[in-house]
């Protein structure tokens, strides 16, 4: 197969192998970030492995160069003593041209190799520089047994240097043995070729065993220190971690509404301080939430309660207004006005009533859904047809973009209707003369509506204060123009018990926009909405990430 073809089953391989090893890759980096303690051991083993692995190949290198230059020495002063020997006793010869040379050279050999100065396991060889044929045999060597070995151990750069009359040495290895090879020019004067070379070959095994044991030893010193220290920080991280560790999971069970939570109390470090301090905030903590949620109650009790308790003198007090507003024909013009304001007050205050009851209900968890298939058509109608008066009379244009029917979704249709009452009304108080557009889009998994107007708009920020309870953009405008301050409150909550989304989006001088998404089959979970929150002709050139606004 040739490499054009195998490029493709290269790249599946590499595409498979990276999807397999991308879940691996993510948990260990997840794993990394999370643990403490992982990422202390981690360095530590590096960091320490490093420093022990540096020391320790000083170490090895030293002890090399000291074992070496030991070795060196000694056979140094062997082939110095072993010349001059050699050297004295063929001085008694006349010439070097003998045919026997060589032979008495072998016995000096002998006699060099088996002196006790020399030391064990030492090789000698002698080679003949610039010998006349009549010699014969060049060289001589002792052992004869090691004679093929030693040979192979004098490399030819090292003759070139003892021939040019330099003493050098090497090191090499040979048949697996490791050799200092010596080698040291002789003079001789007198005879016709004027010099002899003299080798030891001195085996180097005693000092590789003693370098091999160093190397062994300072691994075995080196693991165990890294061992050492990883304990070490895995005790002391572990000490450390702990208690930080147990206050993580202690505040978020806290969070979780765990209050009696607390962290154990162990000795008097500072890890004791921060345990002690922490059951302190936790405690205080506590206090302040028990506190606030039993004023939160009483204040939930007093909005009930005193919503309740008014709707008895409301009645009454309705009656003789309705009475009063009846007859105010027959009234002087200023009594017939105060019957219409009375008249007109008494309607703010049981809209009031009214949203704080719901509110309540929404507080104590009592608001339930009745839900049914809807057409949504027909409910956007109903719920703008109402307002078409009072836009008029606000001199606003309120249109209506829905698609072709039918539009169903199963849905508490009192609620959504409030909803959508709640953020027309407001869209018409805000609009400022202009248009106010309801447009609906579904579909097969949500249906959405929004409401848009061209108004004063809403300042950075204020699209997630607009749903707080009595929160006024312009508290004086506000008082003018009525409202409770919980319509969009109550329209959130309505919204949140469908499982849907409630979003505002405003800039200022641009108006604004209420957005809901509801999902077409109760008990589903919303993943997207039908409608753009934002209008495409305030989205900018450049793309920004999606509004999330206020839902749930």
């Amino acid at each position: 197969m040739d490499l054009p073809s195998l490029i493709p089953h290269l790249r599946r391989a590499l595409s498979q192998a990276r999807r397999r090893l991308s879940p691996l890759a993510e948990r260990a980096r997840r794993t990394w970030r999370r643990s403490l303690q992982l990422r202390m051991v981690t360095i530590t083993v590096v960091c320490s492995g490093l420093l022990v692995t540096g020391f320790g190949y000083l170490v090895a290198e030293r002890n090399n160069e000291a074992l070496l230059q030991g070795a060196r020495e000694d056979a140094k002063r062997k082939i110095e003593a072993g010349a001059d020997y050699l050297k004295a006793q063929l001085e008694s010869w006349p010439n070097g041209e003998d045919p026997s040379t060589a032979k008495e050279v072998t016995k000096i050999l002998i006699s060099l190799a088996t002196r006790p100065e020399q030391g064990d396991d030492v090789s000698v060889a002698v080679y003949f520089s610039q010998a006349p044929t009549t010699v014969g045999n060049r060289e001589a060597f002792w052992p004869p047994t090691k004679r093929s070995e030693v040979a192979l151990a004098i490399k030819p750069e090292l003759r070139r240097a003892v021939e040019s009359g330099n003493a050098a040495s090497q090191v090499v290895t040979v048949g697996g043995n490791t050799y200092l090879v010596y080698g040291t020019p002789v003079s001789m004067p007198r005879w016709s070729y004027k010099q002899i070379e003299l080798y030891y070959a001195i085996s180097m095994q005693s000092e590789v065993g003693v370098s091999q044991n160093t190397q062994t030893t300072v691994i075995l010193v080196g693991l165990m220190l890294v061992l050492l220290l990883t304990i070490l920080v895995v005790f002391v991280t572990r000490l450390v971690a702990q208690p930080v560790r147990l206050a993580a999971q202690t505040a978020q069970r806290l969070s979780a509404g765990l209050l009696d939570q607390r962290m154990a109390v162990n000795g008097e470090d500072e890890l004791a301080l921060l345990a002690d301090a922490f059951n302190q905030m936790a405690a205080n903590l506590q206090r302040q939430i028990v506190r606030l949620e039993e004023m939160s109650r009483l204040q939930r009790r007093f909005t009930s309660d005193v919503s309740h308790e008014l709707r008895t003198p409301l009645t009454t007090v309705r009656m003789a207004a309705d009475l009063l507003y009846s007859e105010r024909e027959d009234f002087d013009p200023a009594v017939a006005r105060s019957a219409e304001l009375l008249q007109k007050e008494l309607d703010r205050f049981e809209e009031l009533l009214t949203d704080l009851l719901e509110i309540s209900r929404f507080d104590a968890g009592f608001a339930m859904l009745d839900t049914e298939p809807t057409d949504m058509i027909a409910l956007v109608t109903r719920a703008t047809t109402r307002f078409e008066r009072l836009a008029r009379r606000a001199g606003v244009e309120l249109r209506l973009m829905a698609p072709e029917p039918p539009v169903i979704a199963e849905i508490d249709a009192k609620r959504v209707e409030r909803a959508l009452r709640n953020l027309v009304d407001n869209a018409i108080d805000h609009a400022e003369g202009k248009p106010v557009i309801v447009t609906l889009a579904a579909d097969e998994h949500a249906v959405a509506l929004t409401v848009r107007d061209h108004g004063m708009g809403l300042k950075p920020g204020e699209e997630k204060l607009v749903f707080n309870r009595f929160w006024r953009a312009d508290p004086s405008r506000a008082r003018q123009t009525g409202g409770t301050g919980l319509g969009l409150s109550i329209s959130l909550e309505d919204i949140r018990l469908h499982g849907g989304w409630l979003e505002a989006w405003g800039r200022p001088g641009e108006g604004a926009v209420f957005r809901v998404t509801l999902p077409v089959r109760a008990g589903a979970r919303l993943k997207s909405s039908p409608l753009p929150l934002q209008p495409l002709a305030a989205i900018p050139a450049q793309p920004t990430a999606p509004s999330q606004g206020v839902g749930v």
